[in-house]
């Protein structure tokens, strides 16, 4: 049994969430919850106010650093990533400790003790992570690729540089499973970009850079940007579109095949040479993945010839125009109702704060892409309508809501995953036994929970 499950372990923090909650824990049904993982944590605690004129000191907040050190140590001896947990502690002391083991059919939530989206269908993804470029007849290179001029400029900012040998650019070409395109060979014959190769200086490194016009990857750090190598939880995901419009240069996808990344703009953002353009872009332009976007990049160059002698362009992706919206938002600051909302290229609805009359998805029902639905609770009129939505792939909904849909078994079957919306304090194991009734009706790995009891002495 992993230390993660011995009361000891968690005690000095139980402590402190006592002494900071002492009152909501005495009230009927009182309890305290939070998440901790290796690289942080979400718990109801009071933070210490500086003196004036101070800034906050670690030391203010050592008693928690220590606790929750605690319980990280144990977490990584057992080899989980993350754990919720809930509390009840009587005023006398006595303490029944919930932990939630989420599984593998379960993703984190996001800043607090309840579970995050189930994975019904083993290894699904959203739509939008399973879409392929568009093939873009007639798109060819930009015609101010010069392979002679970028040659002779690379070797003229960065003389003495060591080059790649050709069988170093065939063995990274078998490995991503595509040919460079010419420029980046011509890049790389001149730079292999290795940090050793610099002496480990970071001032021959920034030449390098300057010289190039991004952070330059060593060869054996390309990769192929597709969708995969951009990850979202299915939550976030599932409420992204594709949409290319026809006079884009950069496709709207979340990857592709053809994404080449090669270099970092200094602030995250992925650079990549684009195999697969958009119809009114170019084979082999040099685009910009946003490290604040799911979805889309923006165009820096028309090739990379461009790149080095001029430098980067803005890099923004352009706005999808006018058409009806593949995502709509019905609340009290966007779409006034469903009807506003429905059309036939609509493939996501989310229904959010609402201070009228509860909506009916009638005009929902057999719309042909809608693929993705979030109600925010109370919003519905009748939850029971979403039996008619026979596409759906994503749900998230409150509790209330998806009781009704469980006790009237009308549950979509179509769905790969879904999200239970929690709003304030509840309880998170009625959440985890509902989470629990949804992932059995797919066979899925339940949400676990190992109770540990315990007594705080009321002093202590």
């Amino acid at each position: 049994m992993s230390s993660l499950h011995e009361f000891a372990t968690w005690e000095p923090l139980l402590r402190l969430l006592r002494a900071d909650n002492a009152r909501s824990l005495a009230a009927p049904g009182g309890h305290v919850a939070g998440q901790i993982s290796h690289y942080g944590w979400s718990l109801p605690l009071r933070r210490r106010i500086p003196r004036p004129g101070q800034a906050a000191q670690v030391e203010d907040m050592q008693d928690e650093f220590d606790a929750v050190q605690r319980v990280q140590g144990a977490l990584a001896e057992s080899g989980a990533d993350s754990i919720s947990f809930t509390a009840e502690i009587s005023p006398a002391g006595r303490t029944v400790l919930y932990l939630i083991g989420h599984g593998p059919a379960v993703e984190p939530g996001i800043g607090g003790p309840h579970p995050g989206s189930l994975i019904l269908v083993e290894d699904s993804v959203p739509e939008p992570w399973r879409r392929l470029p568009d093939p873009v007849p007639g798109a060819g290179p930009a015609p101010s690729v010069d392979l002679a001029l970028l040659e002779r400029t690379l070797r003229e900012r960065i003389p003495g540089a060591i080059g790649a040998t050709d069988a170093e650019i065939a063995a990274t070409e078998a490995r991503l499973g595509v040919a460079l395109p010419d420029e980046l060979k011509v890049l790389y014959r001149v730079t292999r970009a290795r940090w050793e190769d610099w002496g480990e200086d970071y001032v021959v490194a920034e030449r390098v850079f300057t010289a190039v016009g991004c952070e330059l990857f060593p060869l054996d750090d390309l990769y192929i940007a597709d969708a995969p190598s951009r990850p979202c939880p299915w939550r976030f995901a599932a409420l992204e579109s594709v949409v290319t419009r026809p006079d884009a240069t950069v496709q709207g996808l979340v990857g592709s095949p053809g994404w080449i990344a090669f270099g970092d703009n200094g602030g995250g953002d992925r650079i990549a040479v684009d195999l697969t353009p958009g119809p009114r872009g170019h084979t082999g332009q040099i685009i910009m993945l946003n490290h604040e976007d799911n979805i889309g990049a923006g165009r820096l160059a028309d090739s990379l010839t461009s790149l080095v002698l001029n430098g980067p362009g803005p890099g923004h992706c352009g706005p999808h125009g006018d058409d009806p919206p593949a995502v709509a938002r019905v609340n009290i600051r966007s779409l006034s109702s469903v009807q506003a909302a429905a059309h036939p290229g609509l493939e996501v609805l989310s229904i959010g704060v609402w201070d009228s009359e509860p909506l009916s998805l009638a005009p929902l029902t057999g719309l042909p892409r809608l693929r993705t639905l979030t109600a925010y609770p109370g919003t519905l009129a009748d939850p029971l309508e979403i039996a008619k939505l026979t596409g759906l792939e994503f749900l998230e909904l409150g509790p209330d809501d998806w009781r009704v849909l469980l006790d009237a078994a009308a549950v979509p079957r179509s769905l790969s995953a879904a999200a239970i919306e929690v709003q304030g304090a509840r309880h998170p194991l009625p959440i985890v036994a509902l989470a629990n009734e949804l992932l059995a009706l797919w066979d899925r790995p339940p949400i676990t929970r190992t109770i540990l009891e315990g007594h705080l002495a009321p002093g202590a």
